[in-house]
């Protein structure tokens, strides 16, 4: 008889630890699994699903103006902010739900409580039950990162802003990576006056520095007042809103301040340390390409890695430690040329080597268009859209996509398979084009930028 109660026990209730528990559960393996919040982590709960919902409603803005640029004889209305967090509340309870359903099915047995490690094989649970596992998987995600200056405690995080009572009319937005840039545009959509801060020189740092200054550009012209080499000093509550000291000397008042500056690694206070887990000074979990820690009987995927923080790349890291663990099948997580959607407005939709990072390795050669879609040239809006393709001079072999613009994330998943296989220059050529499609753009660049 075995001396342990779990052949796996999970730490962690989002994408990745839902989808291995039930892929080792599968398998024959008992399996349990402890969430202290929700089951569907950031993501489901208060992250990419939400998010994108507000994505949806904030464009309709911009449609109803450019139904008007088609002949149609519309009015926007007043956005009803209470009705639509209802209706997503609900969506949310229902998604949520399901992932506790499957997990059920699969045989999974579910804890909605905080757990923590006594030993290398025994797990706590804040009810006081005690478990020994053969494995033990740390699946607990991230969190919002704040920092800390005189008046932080007025502020809120993305974890906050899906459940405002109402939608401020004044938002100041503080940080320049993709969750910033994201609730910019959706809270600029729905008929907030946003202000944006980032300390560094341009917004989205790490992406193709072209696609950086794109979008930064469109986001200007769509009323985002973006201010980029400026941060927060100091916020004080007033009587009318929240005063705001920045770094440059000058003051701004909001109702909202949303801060949008990192995530760290939700991995302090499980006793990770005490049991000789390597971490890095951010909090991060130490893995090998396995998902395994230097305390062989633990794993741990997903954001609490700090690898690739998406959550495909954790459901991917779960259905690998598995095949590993409970298949006999050693699976490493492949995190190379992974396509990415980032929803601001414009969309943005990227796989592969930003210019660059490409030129750093690499004699490169850049094809690129600019230019405006069909149906914001009928609209009469002023938005471009912009293309690029990285290419290995040598071999032709494509090296990175770079998309900005309505459907960029559509069109990256499509590009991200005919990159996964090694496509070259002359593979794109020689695709027939879809007319009339702004994707065809991506076929059709024949000479490339000189220099």
């Amino acid at each position: 008889m075995s001396s342990f109660d779990y052949d796996l026990f999970v730490i962690g209730g989002g994408s990745g630890g839902v989808r291995a528990s039930r892929w080792a559960a599968q398998t024959g393996a008992k399996v349990g699994l402890a969430e202290e919040y929700r089951y569907g982590g950031t993501c489901v709960i208060r992250g990419c699903v939400p998010k994108k919902l507000m994505v949806f409603a904030s464009g309709f803005s911009e449609a109803f103006e450019d139904a008007q640029g088609f002949g149609w004889d519309v009015t926007a209305g007043e956005f009803d902010w209470p009705h639509f967090i209802a209706k997503k509340d609900a969506e949310i309870d229902r998604l949520e739900g399901v992932y506790a359903k499957n997990l059920k099915a699969a045989g999974v047995e579910i804890f909605k409580t905080r757990a923590t490690l006594k030993d290398a094989h025994t797990v706590a649970l804040a009810d006081g039950k005690i478990f020994r596992a053969k494995h033990i998987l740390i699946a607990t995600g991230g969190a919002p990162f704040l920092p800390d200056i005189p008046g932080i405690e007025h502020a809120i995080s993305s974890n906050e802003i899906f459940h405002l009572p109402s939608k401020p009319a004044r938002m100041l937005i503080v940080g320049g990576g993709y969750i910033a840039c994201e609730f910019a545009g959706v809270m600029n959509g729905l008929g907030t006056h946003v202000t944006q801060f980032y300390r560094g020189a341009q917004i989205l740092r790490g992406f193709d520095d072209e696609v950086r200054g794109h979008v930064a550009e469109e986001m200007r012209k769509k009323g985002i007042d973006l201010h980029v080499g400026r941060d927060v000093f100091e916020i004080e509550k007033t009587d009318t809103g929240l005063k705001v000291k920045c770094t440059d000397g000058t003051y701004s008042e909001h109702d909202v301040i949303l801060y949008a500056t990192g995530r760290k690694p939700s991995s302090a206070g499980l006793g990770l340390e005490d049991l000789g887990v390597q971490m890095d000074r951010n909090g991060a979990i130490k893995v090998d390409r396995f998902s395994q820690t230097d305390v062989p009987s633990i794993y741990a995927i997903g954001d609490v890695t700090d690898r690739v923080n998406l959550t495909p790349v954790a459901i991917r890291e779960g259905m690998a430690f598995a095949e590993t663990v409970f298949k006999s099948n050693p699976t490493p997580v492949d995190h190379d040329l992974i396509p990415t959607a980032v929803f601001t407005q414009p969309e943005i939709g990227t796989v592969g080597l930003s210019q660059e990072a490409a030129r750093e390795d690499h004699e490169i050669e850049v094809y690129r268009s600019t230019f405006r879609p069909m149906f914001h040239a009928f609209a009469d809006r002023d938005q471009r859209m912009l293309m690029k393709l990285i290419v290995d001079k040598p071999s032709q072999r494509v090296l990175g996509v770079h998309i900005v613009g309505p459907a960029a994330g559509e069109m990256i998943q499509m590009v991200g398979i005919a990159l996964k296989m090694g496509a070259t220059k002359a593979d794109f050529d020689r695709t027939m084009a879809v007319h009339p499609t702004a994707a065809e753009e991506l076929v059709t660049m024949r000479d490339p930028m000189p220099g």
